[in-house]
């Protein structure tokens, strides 16, 4: 099974944030873990965009929503969220993500990331698990997290971009 975040320009985040915070607070309460105040804020600043947020970032916000906050203790929160598998850290952007929905064993992580405006999408697939698990046998190598990054462009910057290009209109109608 594929998952993927595919988005439009005009998406409404409120629907990220409702989910995301419904699976943290289901989580916790299956865990007994407590869920902090600003737990719930860190989630709800990663869930309101789908472009990962440095820990940085992170304060910014909750500081300009008048809640300043040590980045220590938001760091403290992104590793509980990682470890809880409610985010996810984007290791090339040293940047972190909200996670759309929980994984199996057999499932790996995909994020497509666009150099051009951080659109970052997830997608989760058996197929790229199996391949990988595989090569990985093959090199006598035991993965401890199965996670992948691709860097490109999405649709909607490759459209802009094709719609700035001179000569876009003539070229787009000459099939």
């Amino acid at each position: 099974m594929t998952h993927s975040g595919d988005h439009p320009s005009d998406h409404d985040h409120g629907q990220c944030v409702a989910g995301a915070l419904a699976r943290m607070e289901k989580c916790c309460a299956e865990k007994g873990l407590r869920l902090t105040p600003l737990r719930r804020s860190v989630m709800k600043a990663l869930a309101e965009t789908h472009v990962p947020l440095g820990a940085y970032e992170i304060v910014e916000r909750l500081a300009a929503g008048g809640e300043p906050t040590p980045p220590m203790s938001v760091y403290r929160v992104l590793d509980f969220l990682v470890a809880e598998g409610l985010a996810h850290r984007i290791e090339s952007r040293n940047a972190f993500l909200a996670c759309g929905h929980p994984h199996d064993a057999e499932e790996v992580v995909v994020f497509l990331i666009c150099e051009r405006c951080g659109l970052t999408k997830e997608v989760a697939s058996h197929a790229v698990g199996r391949d990988l698990a595989w090569a990985a046998r093959a090199a006598g190598f035991e993965p401890r997290q199965r996670v992948l990054e691709v860097a490109g462009t999405c649709a909607s910057c490759r459209e802009a971009a094709s719609a700035a290009a001179p000569g876009a209109a003539e070229t787009a109608g000459a099939g």
